[in-house]
């Protein structure tokens, strides 16, 4: 079955990780994917990529022609173009080349983010280096609100949709790092502030978080590879509840082929969630579960929930624009 053939998606960020296995599930679902990034094979990394730092993402070797190559195999007809998301020119024409090769657009997946090497974690905010998270908040808000702006009126066009931002975790608590944690809970409220200004055109917003992710960067960080991932175990006691990018991919390709995808709109899930309601596993076969493992291992922690959602409608905007937009 190919729920999503006909679909056309846009996967911002598709070199790697999260946004590699979200533009892979799209294809296994059928749908045509636009893998933008601007790693690609016309442009080496430069240098030599040191020992002992996977998250340097200049010097990875993955480009977005071997996504758009893995889209196709799956199934669906991957295209690699490269795009910075920061430049808004850039993204204006990845949009008016959708509209021109394919006329519609129905999928928006927002994973830019680049923040690995400038995340300073264990400083406080009175230490962090300016510059690095000005970078951080170009990168992964603001190249968000770029993409999103250009994609809208071709969802609009569509008549219908989907806009996933993708975060890390489920809740508003504070992810130790001033810059990080803005970023993370940014693309949160991103989802929605878009859900809230689409609730009209029949386009849905959500945010989405993996859980402990095998992602290429976090395997070469404990030295493994997905063929022999549990020896990190030893290292890394909670590796052993990590997914593969591919779980979030199916739970976003399940997302975008529910008819009823908009009672979710403006709202934030996570892959393990979303794997209790639709019926998709892991790459290979197994339906990790990070929320039931940290609940085991430190507790229960509140997540966004609807009591949650409940300060988020009927403030005053609302009562003095009911009607807008």
């Amino acid at each position: 079955m190919k729920p999503l053939e006909g679909k056309v998606a846009v996967v911002a960020g598709a070199t790697r990780g999260c946004g590699r296995g979200i533009a892979c599930a799209l294809g296994e679902a059928g749908a045509t994917v636009y893998c933008t990034g601007r790693s690609t094979r016309g442009k080496a990394p430069t240098g030599r990529r040191k020992k002992g730092k996977p998250f340097d993402l200049s010097k990875r070797p993955e480009t977005i022609e071997e996504t758009a190559e893995m889209v196709s195999a799956r199934g669906g007809r991957g295209i690699a173009v490269q795009v910075d998301h920061t430049v808004a020119e850039q993204v204006k024409k990845l949009f008016q080349r959708i509209k021109k090769e394919q006329g519609k657009l129905h999928i928006l997946i927002n994973d830019i983010w680049g923040g690995e090497e400038l995340t300073e974690f264990g400083k406080p905010f009175w230490e962090v280096t300016l510059a690095k998270g000005r970078t951080m908040l170009e990168r992964a808000v603001f190249s968000h609100i770029i993409t999103a702006h250009f994609a809208a009126p071709l969802l609009i066009e569509t008549g219908q949709g989907l806009i996933v931002e993708v975060t890390d975790g489920d809740s508003y608590y504070y992810r130790g790092n001033i810059f990080y944690d803005i970023v993370k809970t940014s693309v949160i409220r991103l989802a929605f502030a878009w859900a809230r200004e689409l609730r009209r055109r029949n386009i849905a917003s959500v945010a989405i978080t993996p859980g402990f992710l095998r992602s290429e960067a976090m395997l070469d960080h404990f030295g493994v590879t997905e063929a022999n991932w549990k020896d990190a175990v030893k290292k890394e006691p909670n590796y052993i509840a990590s997914e593969t990018p591919v779980f979030i991919g199916r739970a976003v390709a399940a997302l975008a082929a529910d008819p009823n995808l908009m009672k979710k709109t403006g709202k934030v899930f996570s892959s393990w969630e979303l794997s209790d309601e639709y019926p998709f596993s892991d790459a290979d076969g197994s339906r990790p579960h990070w929320g039931k493992h940290i609940e085991a291992q430190l507790g229960r922690f509140k997540k966004c929930d609807d009591a949650f959602y409940e300060y988020w409608f009927d403030g005053p905007m609302d009562k003095l624009f009911p009607n807008w937009p």
